[in-house]
């Protein structure tokens, strides 16, 4: 084989794999979210129903990049799913808090701030709109 067309087979065969991996970081969670967009790389449609958000809870939307909560009934919040620790993702809305599963850092599910370390600054709050039974981002 020549050194060009060696040169080839390997590119094209780096290139299958680069394809295969990034497809693997596109799937769904857990929730049935795939965190598709719209032409402009925006997520469609709504991020969630009110029915889903707990009161004193949440729910994390990984695939969306962002965690809902309803401190009080009718009052929903949006923070970003990324901990301002080591920029894992949260994993869950427990205890009246948004827990990160890499160092177990706790944020207040009504203002996004630090209960617990080792994270040092508040979740950062993302725009959401809630119209009907319909929460989407604002």
């Amino acid at each position: 084989m020549s050194g060009v067309a060696r040169r080839t087979v390997v590119a094209a065969g780096g290139a299958g794999l680069a394809s295969a991996a990034l497809a693997a970081c596109g799937g769904s969670n857990a929730e049935g979210d795939t965190g598709t967009g719209g032409a402009d790389g925006a997520p469609e449609g709504p991020l969630a129903k009110t029915g889903d958000i707990p009161v004193g809870g949440g729910k994390v939307l990984a695939g969306r990049g962002v965690v809902i909560t309803q401190p009080k009934a009718g009052e929903y919040k949006a923070f970003s799913s990324k901990c301002t620790h080591a920029g894992c993702a949260v994993s869950e809305v427990k205890d009246g808090t948004i827990v990160c599963p890499c160092h177990q850092s706790r944020f207040d599910i009504s203002d996004g701030s630090v209960k617990s370390g080792p994270a040092t600054s508040s979740l950062p709050p993302e725009p959401i709109e809630v119209k009907g039974e319909e929460i989407s981002f604002g």
